[in-house]
Order: C-alpha cells, then structure tokens, then sequence
C-alpha cells in the first residue's frame, strides 16, 4: 500500500531493498532489460515518491502533483518498480515486462502506463520536457514541481545544455534536475568516452544551483530535495554520486550490465545478497 511523506531512514531502506528485488526480477523474466542503471538510482527514486513528491495513484490527472520525468529513459524496470510499490497497477504486472501487448515496454510510455508523465527514451530530451510542464504550471499559478532524472552519459548529448539554459533565463525554479552520476555508460567509463567534468561548475556557469551528494545516503537525498525547494529565480540540479549496479557486488561498476538482465544464476546470487546485506 502507498505510503506518502514516508521519514523514517529505515523504511525507506527497506523499501529500496524490495525495489531491487523487483527489478532484478522482472529482468530475470523478460530476459532484457537495463540492469545497472535501474540499480543505480533507486534511493533517488525512492526518496522522491515515497518521501518527497506530492502525488496520487488514483488521481492521475491531480492538478496540485509534483511531475517526474525519467529521462534516461531506460531505467524504466526502476521507475516500474516504484509506481506498482506506490499502487498505480498491480506489483505482478511489473513481470510482464517488455512482452508483446504489455503495458510495461522497454522504455516509458505515457499513452500505455500509468503514472508516466512523458514518453522517454531516446536520450537528451528530459530536461527540455521538464521545463515546458514547469513554464505550463507557471502559467496556471499551479505550485507543483518537475522533477527529472538525467543519467551522466546522456549529458553528453548537446540538447541537455540547450535546455540547461532555458531553465535558467526563465528562471524556472520549480524544477530540479538529479543527476545519476554513476560513471558508466554502455560503451565504458563516461571519462573515457566523452569527458563530462567539471559537472558542478559546468552546471553554476549555466545558471543552475547546484548541490552535490552521495546518491545512495537518504539522509543526504532527503536534506538536499529540501533545501533546493527553497532556493528562488534559478532551477537546481542535485548532482548525485552512485554506484552502476548499486546493492549487488559482483554487477557493480561494470559497464557489461548496462543493458544485460541477470541470468538464472546471478539471480539467485544476487537475491541472497539483498535479503543477507553482504557487501
């Protein structure tokens, strides 16, 4: 059942621990699937809806909700995940996922999938969609936020720093941007392929406020989700710092489980390090 405003660390911990189960899987099911990514934010995406986001599973369409955009689009296992724990289908649906006719495809679709704001999926794109909800409740003197979530090898793409600095000359402070900075990208480390550094001062030049923390610590997510809701006349990015395959040791940091859903065995290994907490 959806908890809305959840507090408690230890809860929230517990949730994030039954999201990786769920998206470990419903890869395993489909047989494909984005494994690491998916990994990587789960306490960016937990914190959001479970503690943070104004919104209601059985009001869509809700003027006063704060809006989410998964712009790295392929995280959907994840953002799947949230939504069946949060009640906007039912949890078995989730294994159902990218079959023929399923509501749950590869990448989010707004027209099949409740709770999806916008069709996401060929990278850049996110941010620009953020800003046009963000400047439409604007016009509605509606006080919801837009949240969005970037992943670091899509900042690459030149259509982020366009929209980078729209956000900023409208002075669009009721979005804010995370960043997933978890360092891989499907063809290797993001240094390697196309350097993004420095992010934070890159982002400040743009126009942004920027804030920096571990993207696996609640504690810091929560602290920062709160105070970027205060600052006024320019749009913020949290700069989350995480783990590609964050909870199971043997997919973490390896760019091979970009795009590859774990096996029959690795999933049985991967479950028992969940439920035991080894590291």
């Amino acid at each position: 059942m959806f908890e809305q405003g959840v507090k408690d660390i230890q809860k929230l911990k517990k949730i994030a621990k039954e999201i990786r189960k769920d998206i470990l899987l419903m890869l395993n099911k489909a047989g494909s699937g984005h494994t690491g990514g998916s990994l990587s934010a789960v306490e960016l995406l937990t914190a959001l809806f479970f503690a943070k986001m104004k919104h209601d599973p059985k009001n869509l369409t809700w003027k006063g909700r704060d809006h989410f955009i998964l712009s790295k689009g392929h995280a959907a296992p994840l953002l799947y995940a949230i939504l069946a724990k949060c009640g906007y289908f039912k949890h078995e649906e989730l294994f159902e996922l990218r079959q023929l006719g399923s509501r749950l495809q590869g990448h989010p679709d707004c027209k099949l999938t409740p709770g999806i704001e916008v069709p996401t999926g060929s990278l850049g794109q996110g941010l620009s969609m953020a800003n046009g909800i963000a400047m439409a409740l604007r016009l509605d003197e509606l006080s919801g936020r837009v949240y969005v979530l970037l992943g670091d090898g899509e900042v690459q793409e030149g259509q982020v720093w366009e929209a980078a600095m729209t956000a900023a000359h409208y002075k669009l402070d009721n979005v804010c941007a995370i960043l997933d900075n978890n360092r891989l990208q499907i063809d290797g480390w993001v240094e390697e392929v196309k350097n993004i550094e420095p992010l934070a001062a890159k982002w400040e030049a743009f126009g942004w406020n920027v804030k920096e923390i571990n993207g696996h610590d609640f504690r810091q997510i929560l602290e920062a989700l709160n105070e970027v809701e205060l600052v006024k006349g320019k749009p913020s990015i949290i700069i989350a710092h995480t783990v590609k395959g964050k909870g199971v040791s043997f997919f973490e940091n390896k760019a091979k489980y970009h795009g590859v859903a774990p096996t029959n065995d690795e999933l049985e290994l991967a479950l028992k390090e969940l439920e035991e907490g080894i590291k």
